[in-house]
């Protein structure tokens, strides 16, 4: 994890504010940008989001199925049952 030691409050609504540089590095610049909120113990996580499949995980071929993203892998699995 790289630490760039910038401290930012979290306001009474509980929001903080990314600094640009961060949100530059990792193409966080869109109204329609989504980063993921992990606890870890005593840490908050903050990662970019990427859809995945429900199954698995995965966040490569995935399909729209229901209104839930799946892998062509899991398609493939589901269609042989």
């Amino acid at each position: 994890m790289k630490h760039v030691g910038i401290v930012r409050s979290v306001d009474t609504a509980g929001r903080i504010v990314l600094p640009i540089e961060i949100r530059k590095e990792l193409d966080l610049m869109g109204e329609d940008s989504k980063v993921e909120i992990i606890a870890k113990g005593n840490e908050i996580v903050l990662k970019k989001y990427a859809d995945a499949c429900i199954f698995c995980h995965e966040t490569d071929n995935l399909i729209d199925f229901n209104g839930q993203k799946i892998c062509q892998v899991c398609k493939d699995k589901i269609a042989n049952i």
